[in-house]
């Protein structure tokens, strides 16, 4: 069977490709049904529907609503919990911007920053700093971006529940992917970054 039906030789279009012929990134790739073969390689996220469609995110602001106040009823590795604290707890994020996203959260229930109490405050900037070197230790990040959007109309997905993302940069990790293609190419499946992460933490704390 050829790759390319011979009569699209008449459009310009390459001849056929013989049966077992290894196609590199700039040929055609063999495809069947409707369509023009085209040179493009293809990276399915199906994944990424649930983000896109909104799927677990809460429609009202009451905690019985909100996935950051059920997630920690779960086991730590179902949930993809990092860590606990007395007020505090850190957990990966479900749709990473890069490897070892993670998130760190009050328990309580709170959409702001200022909604905080000290010791919930002081809880939060302990974990970002083991954060920190939890990613250091199991990944060696570059640097990294670190902050809150407070509101919807700051880009907080979940505006009633605070977090705070801790995202791990590598130099190039802005590449082509996400810029041109909208898509992020994660190299590690979501349970075995939390199991990495969980011991890197465990690591830091017991020095």
């Amino acid at each position: 069977m050829s790759a390319v039906n011979p009569d699209d030789a008449a459009n310009g279009l390459p001849g056929p490709v013989p049966e077992g012929t290894a196609l590199g990134p700039s040929e055609l790739v063999p495809q069947e049904g409707i369509g023009v073969p085209d040179p493009l390689q293809r990276l399915w996220t199906p994944h990424r529907m649930a983000y896109i469609q909104g799927e677990n995110k809460p429609e009202g602001t009451e905690p019985g609503g909100c996935p950051f106040c059920r997630v920690v009823e779960l086991d730590d590795a179902e949930a993809l919990i990092i860590a606990r604290g007395r007020l505090v707890y850190a957990v990966l994020n479900l749709y990473p911007y890069n490897p070892g996203h993670l998130m760190l959260l009050p328990y309580r229930h709170v959409p702001d920053y200022t909604d905080l109490t000290a010791d919930e405050t002081v809880e939060l900037a302990e974990f970002t700093q083991r954060a920190m070197r939890a990613v250091r230790l199991a990944s060696s990040p570059h640097g990294f971006n670190i902050g809150m959007n407070q509101g919807a109309v700051a880009g907080a997905g979940i505006a009633a529940h605070l977090h705070q993302h801790v995202v791990p940069r590598w130099g190039g990790d802005s590449n082509f992917m996400p810029v041109v293609g909208h898509t992020k190419v994660l190299p590690q499946l979501l349970g075995q970054t939390r199991d990495l992460l969980a011991d890197a933490w465990r690591r830091v704390s017991e020095s």
